[in-house]
């Protein structure tokens, strides 16, 4: 090897070495990291996509999980921690986001089952009435940590208490992956199918 040659190959080396050890995956501008650490495990991104209404881009959503999931069961069965990861592509009241959540809640889950979360529904409401708009750039995330509950997040600050049940958490995610879900797009990319 020619000096030239050897001086390029450590540059790139030198180059791919700086690069962070994570990828990044895109959605409309936003980006979701290939691994996050929650509850002091490794989480990967099991897909992400866009949530459009009409024509409008509304948000882009990643989930993760500990291990990558390809049906909903095992989804909803996975035993550690989870987030379902949201940024907000335009504005939306509080008012029209809450609706929607109900919405996919009502549309996904059965009525024994909402009667039974209720008081984690009104929590999640009461959280909700306290912004008054979700704003372009904003991010929400939705964590579960076993033994703990679901604690919500705007923009890396707490939103609201815990709520300790799972099939709260569960109900959240069928508003995504449910049989009737907000987003019939959406929810192949979060179980990550190309």
């Amino acid at each position: 090897m020619n000096r030239r040659t050897i001086l390029h190959t450590l540059m790139a080396g030198a180059l791919l070495a700086c690069l962070p050890a994570f990828a990044a995956v895109e959605v409309a501008g936003a980006k979701f990291d290939d691994t996050i650490t929650l509850a002091g495990q490794q989480l990967k991104l099991n897909g992400a996509g866009l949530r459009t209404k009409v024509i409008f881009k509304v948000y882009a959503a990643g989930l993760y999980l500990t291990d990558k999931k390809t049906t909903v069961p095992e989804v909803l069965a996975v035993p550690g921690p989870r987030r379902v990861a949201i940024t907000m592509l335009r504005e939306v009241s509080s008012d029209d986001f809450g609706k929607a959540f109900m919405d996919g809640l009502n549309a996904n889950t059965s009525k024994e089952e909402l009667s039974k979360i209720l008081p984690q529904i009104k929590k999640f409401g009461e959280v909700f009435a306290q912004t008054p708009a979700l704003k372009k750039g904003d991010q929400l995330s939705l964590d579960w940590t076993p033994n703990e509950g679901t604690q919500c997040y705007l923009n890396g600050k707490k939103l609201g208490e815990l709520m300790p049940d799972q099939a709260f958490y569960n109900a959240v995610l069928r508003i995504w992956l449910g049989d009737k879900p907000v987003d019939s797009s959406l929810k192949p990319a979060l179980l990550g199918e190309k």
